[in-house]
């Protein structure tokens, strides 16, 4: 299937918030699909040693493109023909690839799941292997590469204004759910004409709780293929691998993510199936994985993991 292609750059991105009052950058149909370049990282964030590719779009981005709210830059919007408030957006993750061959991690005072644990700001630069997929630490370790977009999202309802791209919210956003790899399907609930979705914040490989407030930040591109779904109603994003479906929620309470995370997925089996709400509850206590997405963006995650087996 041949792919529209979206490069990153002054034109395509926008730093740091979602808004429906943007443009389209790229005009799609359902079915179709978008291979999308983006970059990540503030200039305080290039590597502190030669030798490593530098983006040019990340440089063309840095000089005219402000940061506005939030500190992920994001390449979009996509509109898709026939998305509209109350559809869903299916966003099938063909493929995600490094776009350099470097990332960061970062500790920040005051931020992360210590805030007052660490007083001094402390940067690493992370070489990227494409061939091994592996990125090696400091201290030697190399470690697994997983790819995946830590912030993916459709427009807010426009009498939001600009949305920061810190904080998940319904419609998606910096949800940095670890299992959005290559291969996987997010759903998102639709709040503008066009749905308008914008991905960034790219992971090479990221821990569930993200707990120092960064992953191993990068830069990459994805293949996405977009469909609008009539027939889903939902409020809140949900996604699936090949093998599991997930529900998730955002709160700055973890007690409300967990519950609203469960709601959902007993909500998903009585879609699915026959059963009750009493047994889908039984069920996700015998078999549900409930699990703390990330713990360090204001409203923070929990998602709910389910084998799909179980309710074939």
């Amino acid at each position: 299937m041949s792919a529209h292609h979206l490069p990153a750059g002054a034109k395509s991105c926008h730093w740091g918030y979602f808004d429906a009052a943007l443009p389209p950058v790229l005009s799609v149909k359902s079915g179709e699909r978008v291979v999308i370049d983006t970059v990540s990282g503030a200039p305080e964030h290039l590597p502190t040693k030669p030798g490593y590719h530098i983006p040019p779009e990340l440089h063309e981005v840095h000089a005219h493109v402000p940061p506005i709210i939030g500190p992920h830059i994001l390449t979009g919007p996509v509109y898709v023909e026939g998305a509209r408030p109350g559809t869903v957006l299916e966003v099938r993750i063909i493929d995600v690839k490094l776009f350099q061959d470097w990332g960061f991690n970062v500790i920040i005072p005051l931020l992360g799941t210590l805030p007052h644990d660490f007083d001094h700001y402390t940067y690493v630069d992370i070489p990227l292997d494409a061939e091994t997929m592996t990125g090696t630490l400091p201290w030697g370790l190399k470690l697994p590469l997983k790819p995946f977009f830590g912030v993916m999202g459709v427009a807010p309802p426009p009498s939001w204004g600009k949305a920061s791209s810190i904080a998940p919210q319904p419609f998606g956003g910096n949800l940095d759910n670890k299992e959005l790899v290559a291969g996987t399907t997010l759903y998102l609930p639709v709040f503008t004409e066009g749905g308008l979705f914008s991905c960034g914040d790219g992971h090479g490989c990221q821990g569930d709780g993200e707990v120092n407030v960064t992953a191993i930040e990068t830069a990459l591109t994805g293949t996405f293929e977009f469909i609008v779904r009539e027939d889903l109603s939902f409020t809140y994003p949900r996604a699936e691998t090949p093998t599991h479906f997930i529900t998730m929620h955002m709160d700055p309470s973890l007690d409300e993510c967990a519950k609203n995370a469960l709601r959902d997925m007993i909500a998903l089996i009585c879609e699915k199936t026959d059963l009750t709400r009493e047994q889908a509850y039984m069920l996700c206590s015998l078999a549900g994985d409930l699990r703390i997405t990330q713990t360090v963006n204001g409203s923070k995650g929990f998602h709910m993991m389910l084998e799909k087996a179980l309710l074939a």
